[in-house]
Parts: structure tokens; C-alpha cells; sequence
């Protein structure tokens, strides 16, 4: 049960929380190529030429996404990473957000692009704010 002046959704859009699920599943599903040795691309058969782990174009656009939210936006997609991970409940949510705004010091984007299931704990989230991603492949990207 939401405690009373509590929000009914957090103070993001659940567009945009969708697109960071979207582009983040995106992300885990990219073949990240083959791994670059010291040598090179004649002693490897041309196959370092393959790696792209700094120009993959979902994380490239994930993390340019994040970095374009405000800071209220981020705090709340990391206050929806704490709630899906079960580290607080929806009715927790303003005590989520001050958590998240805490961990502002390292980067929420270096937060988020570092945390393995961030599209389950987002999906998780919404949720519990009774939203889903349900048919958001099928409608524009978010403005930010």
C-alpha cells in the first residue's frame, strides 16, 4: 500500500524506462566479436578486426540515452533498479530515490550499464507500479 503524498509511478515516464529495457536487452544479446590479442591483424587472420567492444551501437546509444536524463530521471531509474531487486518495496519509493540520488558519486549510467539484469529489475519494477513495456517495441522511442 502506497503511504500517503507517495507517487503512483516514479518521476520518469515508463516510456523511457521501456527504451533503457529495450536497449539494454539489446545489449546483452550483441555478440561482442572476438577477443583482441597484442598482435596484429596479419598473425590473427584479420579476426581482430572483429572486436567492437567500444563502438557497440546499443551500448553507444544506452549510455547516451541515460546521460541525456536529468538527474530526478536517473535517480528514479535507479531507485527502479533497488525496488525490482527487492532491496526496497514500491511503497518505499521516496526512500529508494534519496538512496539512488546517494549513489550519484560513482555515475548512474556506470551504476546501470554495471548492473547484469537491469532490464529484469527494471521490468520487475514496473511492475510493482502496475506498468509494463507490454507493446513499447511498437511505438517511438522517447524523447528526452
Amino acid at each position: 500500500m502506497l503511504r500517503e503524498n507517495e507517487p503512483e509511478m516514479p518521476e520518469i515516464s515508463t516510456d523511457k524506462v521501456c527504451f533503457v529495457v529495450t536497449k539494454s536487452r539489446e545489449l546483452l544479446a550483441e555478440d561482442v566479436g572476438a577477443q583482441c590479442d597484442s598482435s596484429n591483424a596479419t598473425d590473427d587472420g584479420f579476426s581482430s578486426v572483429l572486436t567492437d567492444a567500444g563502438d557497440r551501437p546499443a551500448r553507444l546509444e544506452l549510455v547516451a540515452f541515460i546521460d541525456a536524463l536529468d538527474s530526478d530521471e536517473r535517480d528514479a531509474l535507479v531507485a527502479l533498479v533497488l525496488i525490482g531487486r527487492g532491496d526496497f518495496e514500491r511503497s518505499d519509493w521516496r526512500a529508494a530515490v534519496k538512496s539512488a540520488g546517494e549513489r550519484r558519486d560513482g555515475g548512474a549510467t556506470n551504476y546501470l550499464m554495471g548492473t547484469p539484469l537491469l532490464p529484469d529489475y527494471l521490468e520487475d519494477a514496473l511492475s510493482a507500479f502496475d506498468q509494463s513495456c507490454r507493446g513499447f517495441e511498437e511505438r517511438e522511442a522517447p524523447g528526452i
